[in-house]
């Protein structure tokens, strides 16, 4: 599979279109970078509210920037700070309607508006997180939270 169209129009419809589409992508590679590129470009590619997309991977006590799409993003994010950090900790989807009112928020694109974080756990170990930056406020719902996690799921078996 070269490239991945969607053809729905609502949010919820998009997701459930393209969920299966990033599986069959991923689901025969054993490449973790490879697939995590992918799903980043999958997902961008697909919603335009989406202004960067990407994964952090946790390496000792920080989450490094892995596979990404986006402009330039911070490299290193100490667990327990900003979003990603704060998901890290709490192992909970965090959905934030307005970044600048969320304690702590790094700042890695001043655009950036609203975010979602989801945790990457497996077998109650954090891995990384999906983070998803919109540059418009209240970008994110629960549809983000439900297939976004859906995916969530599908990777964890290519960590290890």
């Amino acid at each position: 599979m070269e490239s991945i169209t969607i053809t729905s129009t609502s949010k919820d419809e998009q997701y459930q279109e393209l969920l299966p589409k990033i599986r069959s992508l991923i689901e025969d590679e054993v490449d973790l970078v490879a697939n995590l590129a992918n799903v980043s470009a999958a997902l961008k590619s697909t919603f335009n509210y989406y202004s960067w997309v990407g994964f952090y991977l946790k390496k000792n006590d920080e989450l490094v920037l892995g596979p990404f799409q986006g402009k330039v993003a911070c490299v290193r994010i100490k667990i327990g700070s900003g979003v990603c950090g704060t998901a890290a900790v709490t192992k909970k989807t965090l959905l934030v309607p307005d970044v600048n009112k969320f304690p702590g928020h790094i700042f890695c694109d001043p655009d950036s508006k609203s975010e979602i974080v989801v945790p990457l756990i497996k077998s109650d170990e954090l891995l990384g997180v999906l983070d998803v930056d919109s540059n418009a406020y209240n970008s994110f719902d629960g549809n983000d939270k439900k297939y976004l996690e859906e995916l969530a799921l599908f990777l964890l078996p290519k960590f290890f």
